[in-house]
């Protein structure tokens, strides 16, 4: 299998109503950490601001959020009704993104890669 090259490419190799979340997802991120770099990482985008800050990706079901396992343990009330494990979670596409909890969390993440 081939990497993609980008953001875009990536995005543009699921269905229509699933590219719409992942371009959610992914403005959703720009807009917490605009300095970021948008790069690939383990076949997934990812966005960079020294060290990989978070990950996200498509699959049949879900759009995956990996912002490491840190955020996902402070964020745990929020992400109730969510699956979630050590440094994932869970975004079923049946549902709304939650768009103003996923920039709450990539500033979080960003201010505590921060002080790595």
């Amino acid at each position: 299998m081939l990497l993609p090259a980008g953001h875009d490419a990536y995005i543009a190799a699921f269905q229509p109503e699933v590219q719409i979340l992942l371009q959610q997802m992914r403005a959703a991120i720009h807009a917490a950490v605009p300095q970021a770099e948008e790069t690939i990482a383990y076949g997934m985008p990812a966005f960079r601001q020294r060290v990989n800050l978070v990950y996200y990706a498509g699959y049949k079901n879900h759009i995956g959020f990996y912002p490491t396992a840190a955020p996902i343990a402070h964020f745990a009330d929020d992400l109730k009704g969510f699956k979630t494990s050590k440094g994932a979670i869970q975004f079923p596409l049946d549902r709304p993104l939650p768009v103003k909890l996923i920039k709450r969390i990539v500033k979080w993440r960003l201010k505590h890669a921060e002080k790595q």
